[in-house]
């Protein structure tokens, strides 16, 4: 399993998403610019001590990253027309935008039919970014019936 952050900002966010990737074994994939340092003490701290057993792939742009995009990949947005547990069974690779502004404009032009939301209650505008990774990591997990996990 991969997770894939769109030019993530906000430090607590992607050390949380970071512990969340070691705990399932799935690979972080960092893109683009970064709104932090990874050696941010903040970052570290909601990372905790997992740093060293998550795999992280860094893609400096998201030029770079594009061309990487297939079928097995989900995007996971409040914009999506499907529901998350639609997403196909060959789904291994989710990816979330940016805390600020979301997935790029060129993600949902090019790719509507792979754009995936969480249901929420009218009014609310999202989830923070590491409670959707988790909801959406761990549904992939439960289809893989937990495989590898304890």
């Amino acid at each position: 399993m991969h997770i894939v952050l769109l030019e993530p900002e906000i430090p607590q966010n992607t050390g949380n998403i970071a512990r969340l990737a070691s705990a399932v074994g799935a690979e972080l994939w960092l893109v683009g610019r970064l709104g932090f340092s990874l050696s941010d003490k903040h970052t570290k701290r909601a990372g905790m001590d997992y740093w060293d057993k998550v795999e992280v792939r860094r893609i400096p742009t998201l030029t770079e990253f594009y061309p990487m995009i297939n079928d097995s990949f989900a995007f996971i947005s409040t914009k999506g027309s499907q529901l998350y547990t639609a997403m196909p069974d060959n789904t291994d690779t989710l990816v979330f935008g940016c805390e600020s502004s979301g997935l790029p404009g060129i993600i949902y032009k090019k790719y509507p039919e792979m754009l995936y939301r969480i249901p929420m209650i009218e009014g609310i505008r999202s989830l923070n970014i590491s409670s959707s990774a988790a909801v959406a990591v761990y549904h992939l997990a439960c289809r893989w019936g937990f495989d590898g996990l304890i």
